[in-house]
């Protein structure tokens, strides 16, 4: 097991988050969990420990709240992987502490809908994920993933990147132990992103994504290697649905560095590569603006800067591409026109402007007016 990081410690950019490495002494990972974890959560975890020890289940936290977790960052929730039948886990402990079970066979997954008296206060953890150890393969590039039971060692080498591949088991004495098959706290803590073999990205060219996200996150560097690899897998991207390639934008405009996750995709034509309409990213509001508006802070106002200096039919090219909700489809399409006739509300009496912008989105008014650079015109939208 490697147990050993340097101790160090670096700002993060405008987010001046901090990694916080522990010293260079023998890691105690129940310590880690139990700091890291609410008193909620860690009754819960010990609670399922327990379970798998009597029923002898290997039990693992495994990837990225591993991740988060030697990042010294809180883990707000996590899922719990079985080495063996995790839907006859959930339901022996829906059984013993009450509670209903959701299970996937085809997938071996569970969702323990947790009863009342174990429920954390926060609304969204009032279910807990139990999913079986498994192997994955893919039978074209860019499919979705054939499923069968396997090993934890088959379910760290199905993840994504290195370190993400790592796991903590809780049953029983092992509580703590760490398991790093394939050198992930090796590359944590060189704050590095690789993938696990050459056709990851091929297998699923979703992780290009990704992995400009966790590398802006962290303020980590993408390895030469795994760069290498971005060509021959970029033309499998058009083969990826509108809802897979969506999410992983959605997810990247997100996260408080979205923008510099942005002219990184740029960078390295993983846009493009979703259409050409989304070249020249640079061009676009959102990578013009700076504001820490927090209008402009979550995902359909980032959406709405990107694209609203494109034509009516450019965004629906990219509509077809990605398949927008048809909420955030409109509130696009009507930034975009009122960005194209701004001049025409310069000089107007407000009851005038009133009349000329009635049938425009509230949200797009607002993203339009927030981003505007001339004071006269932002004040008239404004008021």
């Amino acid at each position: 097991m490697m147990s050993e990081i340097i101790l160090q410690s670096r700002v993060l950019g405008a987010g001046h988050d901090f990694l916080c490495y522990n010293t260079d002494v023998e890691q105690n990972y129940s310590d880690l969990l139990e700091k890291s974890l609410d008193a909620a959560r860690l009754a819960l975890l010990h609670l399922v420990r327990d379970e798998a020890t009597q029923r002898e289940l290997p039990l693992y936290i495994v990837g990225g709240s591993v991740r988060d977790l030697v990042l010294d960052r809180h883990l707000n929730d996590f899922d719990l992987t079985v080495e063996g039948d995790a839907i006859t886990l959930a339901r022996s402990l829906a059984a013993r502490h009450g509670g209903g079970v959701t299970a996937h066979a085809k997938f071996g997954t569970a969702k323990w809908f947790l009863p009342k008296a174990l429920k954390p206060e926060a609304e969204t953890h009032d279910t807990l994920d139990l999913i079986s150890a498994r192997s994955e393969t893919y039978r074209y590039p860019a499919a979705l993933p054939t499923v069968e039971p396997g090993s934890i060692s088959d379910d760290l080498r199905r993840r994504d990147f290195t370190i993400n591949a790592l796991a903590i088991r809780l049953d029983g004495s092992h509580f703590g132990e760490l398991r790093d098959d394939l050198n992930g706290l090796e590359d944590l803590q060189k704050e590095i992103v690789r993938v696990l073999h050459p056709r990851s990205f091929m297998d699923d060219p979703t992780r290009m994504y990704r992995a400009v996200r966790y590398e802006g996150r962290y303020g980590f560097r993408i390895t030469d290697d795994t760069l290498a690899l971005l060509p021959e897998a970029r033309p499998f991207i058009e083969k990826l649905s509108p809802q897979r390639i969506r999410h992983e934008l959605d997810l990247i405009l997100d996260e408080p560095n979205a923008v510099a996750m942005l002219n990184r995709l740029a960078e390295l034509d993983l846009l493009t590569s979703i259409h050409p309409a989304l070249a020249n990213f640079a061009r676009s509001d959102l990578a013009i603006l700076e504001s820490d508006d927090p209008a402009l802070q979550n995902r359909n106002s980032r959406w709405i800067l990107w694209l609203m200096h494109l034509t009516d039919q450019e965004i629906e090219f990219i509509n077809q591409r990605l398949h927008f909700t048809a909420d955030l489809l409109k509130m696009i399409r009507s930034a975009a026109l009122l960005k194209a006739n701004l001049s025409a509300v310069a000089g107007l009496k407000p009851s005038q402007v009133v009349g000329l912008l009635d049938g425009y989105s509230l949200k797009a008014l607002e993203v339009v007016s927030s981003a505007v650079q001339d004071e006269e015109l932002k004040n008239i939208l404004t008021q």
